[in-house]
């Protein structure tokens, strides 16, 4: 853990490279020192259809959802949650300075009585493999 979605409007595109914002984020959750390599895991969800605010085509968002298993204190989620939002402002600051632009951090606990997974990452990186 965790799971890093990163949610966009379309119209972001032009100016914000998807692939450049995962690579920051990611990054930052890393940089946090908080969760294992192996377990981050961070990916984008171009949305094509939204309204944000008062409709305005212009206005854009970024919203980004970790999912993380439970039992870091309060203190830990939000360092790491700050820590996220302030690379994604950096990111974004040049679109953030022209037009209307809603950008958000969430975490969330799984409740992990309905979580299964499976993997081998932590071996792999452990061996210098990934």
């Amino acid at each position: 853990m965790p799971h890093v979605v990163v949610e966009y409007s379309a119209n972001l595109e032009a100016e914000v490279a998807p692939r450049r914002l995962i690579e920051r984020i990611h990054a930052a959750v890393v940089a946090t020192g908080v969760f294992p390599l192996g377990g981050v895991r961070t990916r984008a969800e171009r949305r094509d259809v939204y309204c944000v605010a008062d409709g305005d085509p212009d206005n854009a968002f970024v919203a980004i959802l970790i999912r993380i298993g439970r039992g870091r204190d309060e203190d830990t989620r939000r360092r790491v949650s700050q820590a996220v939002l302030a690379a994604l402002a950096e990111e974004t600051h040049a679109v953030f300075s022209r037009r209307g632009l809603s950008l958000s951090v969430e975490i969330q606990e799984i409740d992990e009585a309905g979580a299964s997974r499976k993997n081998n990452l932590h071996e792999r990186l452990g061996a210098g493999k990934a």
